[in-house]
């Protein structure tokens, strides 16, 4: 097939597979015509590239893969290289998601510190001095 069928069923761009090709992933093969020719394998290939980068892996990561597939292995995932890719992903996602719940509990302090200023201030019975309000017809004291 060429490269306008393969990147339709795909569901890519041919500047994607031309970048691709470029980066050692997708082979270069020319039909006698001159023409990029590909084949169900280079399919499976870029499906194995899609599906790893939605699942947010970066292109180079997917390289483990493509190598296992191009050795002839009936998955991507089926070679040494390719499980420590994944586990490091793993670890990547892991201090992500640590990350995320630091911040998350950053975010809910200064919540319940704020809330605590406001109700303060109602209690108080005084309105709170906004400089932002000065133009809309209020007069900050």
């Amino acid at each position: 097939m060429r490269i306008g069928e393969l990147a339709e069923r795909a569901g890519t761009t041919t500047r994607a597979l031309r970048y691709y090709e470029s980066r050692g992933l997708l082979p270069a093969r020319r039909g006698g015509n001159g023409y990029r020719a590909y084949d169900e394998d280079d399919l499976r290939l870029l499906r194995q590239i899609r599906v790893l980068q939605d699942f947010g892996f970066e292109l180079e990561e997917t390289r483990p893969f493509v190598e296992c597939l191009r050795a002839g292995h009936p998955a991507g995932d089926s070679c040494p290289a390719s499980l420590e890719v994944y586990r490091a992903k793993l670890a990547e996602l892991d201090a992500m998601v640590a990350r995320l719940s630091e911040v998350r509990e950053q975010v809910a302090a200064q919540l319940v510190q704020a809330e605590a200023a406001r109700d303060a201030l109602a209690a108080v019975d005084e309105e709170p001095r906004c400089e932002l309000a000065r133009g809309q017809g209020e007069e900050t004291r």
